[in-house]
């Protein structure tokens, strides 16, 4: 579940609990509420920790280096060709 996911999860189970006033026979809305807001806190807390570890330090830029011009003499490397 991404980080989406959990952000749902916690909407879904606050409109459940403070914007519902439904009575179901057997099941406890407030509470199915409450149970969504939970698991979508640690699924974010979970999600931010695995983000952190995957982040790549990448190192300072190196220097290119073009080698793409012939090194032997072709008759156009001494300045009189085109």
């Amino acid at each position: 579940m991404g980080l989406g996911g959990c952000i749902i999860l916690i909407a879904v189970g606050a409109i459940l609990t403070f914007a519902t006033d439904w009575d179901m026979q057997g099941v406890n809305v407030n509470l199915v509420g409450v149970i969504f807001m939970v698991v979508g806190l640690i699924g974010v807390a979970v999600f931010s920790s695995i983000a952190r570890r995957r982040r790549v330090v990448v190192p300072p830029a190196t220097p290119v280096v073009d080698d793409t011009r012939p090194h032997g003499r072709d008759g156009y490397s001494d300045g009189y060709g085109v």
